[in-house]
């Protein structure tokens, strides 16, 4: 079952102040002293550049959620932000069809340098990686490895054709996934969006961000003819592997997963424990400000005052709006059975704390 809404959500007041704070330096620090955020002017004869960003961000979030039969459940929370575009895209599938219906599949998609790529691997990549034949009942790991490698390679194969067809070869995206069987967890990461596990309140797991500066990545992205630096790929794409970003896939006698950015997915297996309490997947608007550590032990304590599971994907991205992201911002949360349920005490201390701040800014008003 899947319930979406899209809007405003309804913020305390002293949230509120803290938003128009916000919004007033940072658009003060792109206007740059009068200079307007979408362009600014040039000399004679230049090029006028648009800005990536906005003189103020958009902040209407689009929510989603919904439940399997087997007592997942799960909420999405997606907003624009100061960016000029949207470019994110998900995948929330809480069942999957045919003999897979105790399996579970979520991904965010982060696009780049536009949204084509980010909206094709989101309608294609788990038709790719279920048509290898290697992901069945048994729920055999390796071959579950397998089907998700070839299912990325073979998704970028059919990718590069609608690329050239349609014009996209500049653009890419990262993706962060998960399948969830009966078992295990199976994890497929490529780029630098993540995915994190909490389990019995602290950080179980959490994918490896795939960054030009890594030491194997840098070795294989100078191997293709490339360089590293200002931490990007020839001092322009700041991900090493993704889907798409086709220009940067030419060498020659070398093979996808040996190009300067490739579309090889990083899989790992976790066993499932009765101790696991929730899943996140997000893009790196949110982890370039907050770390996995800080990330669990703030939704920990959203779940103990709030039972709308697409509330506190909302209050994540108002955190990682105020924390400083200029980004586009998304979140899959996935809750297990162990999650942390409503507390009346927490309920108490919560109601409390805003008494409290509601008073401060009466006071000390910004």
């Amino acid at each position: 079952m899947r319930t979406t809404r899209k809007g405003s959500v309804e913020m305390p007041a002293f949230v509120r102040q803290l938003v128009k704070e916000t919004e007033k330096r940072v658009s003060s620090f792109f206007k740059g002293g009068g200079r307007g955020g979408a362009e600014h002017m040039q000399g004679e004869g230049e090029e006028v550049i648009p800005s990536p960003y906005l003189d103020r961000p958009v902040l209407d979030k689009l929510t989603e959620e919904g439940c399997s039969r087997w007592g997942l459940t799960y909420a999405l929370g997606s907003m624009q932000g100061w960016r000029a575009n949207m470019e994110d895209y998900h995948n929330c599938v809480p069942q999957l069809g045919a003999g897979l219906a105790d399996w579970s599949f979520f991904a965010v998609f982060d696009g780049h340098a536009g949204n084509q790529v980010a909206q094709y691997a989101s309608q294609h990549l788990l038709d790719q990686v279920l048509a290898t034949g290697g992901i069945g009942p048994e729920d055999h790991p390796d071959r579950v490895r397998g089907s998700f490698t070839d299912g990325f390679l073979h998704t970028d194969k059919h990718l590069l054709t609608a690329a050239r067809r349609e014009g996209w070869e500049r653009g890419g995206t990262t993706v962060t996934s998960t399948l969830i069987s009966p078992r295990y967890f199976y994890f497929a990461n490529c780029g630098d969006s993540r995915a994190m596990l909490c389990r019995a309140g602290q950080v179980c797991f959490s994918t490896e961000d795939h960054k030009p500066y890594s030491p194997l990545e840098r070795e294989r992205i100078e191997s293709a003819g490339g360089s590293v630096s200002l931490q990007r790929i020839n001092g322009s794409l700041a991900v090493s592997r993704a889907l798409g970003d086709f220009s940067y896939k030419g060498a020659e006698n070398r093979p996808p997963t040996q190009q300067m950015v490739s579309p090889e997915p990083e899989v790992c297996v976790v066993e499932r424990s009765p101790g696991d309490e929730f899943l996140v997947l997000a893009c790196d608007g949110v982890w370039d400000t907050v770390s996995n550590e800080e990330l669990c032990a703030f939704i920990r304590s959203r779940l103990r005052v709030c039972t709308d599971l697409r509330d506190v994907c909302s209050q994540v991205i108002d955190l990682c709006l105020y924390k400083g992201s200029l980004d586009n911002i998304s979140i899959i949360l996935v809750c297990f059975p162990g999650s942390p349920q409503l507390s009346a005490e927490a309920l108490h201390q919560e109601a409390a704390l805003e008494d409290l701040l509601e008073s401060k800014v009466a006071v000390y008003p910004f």
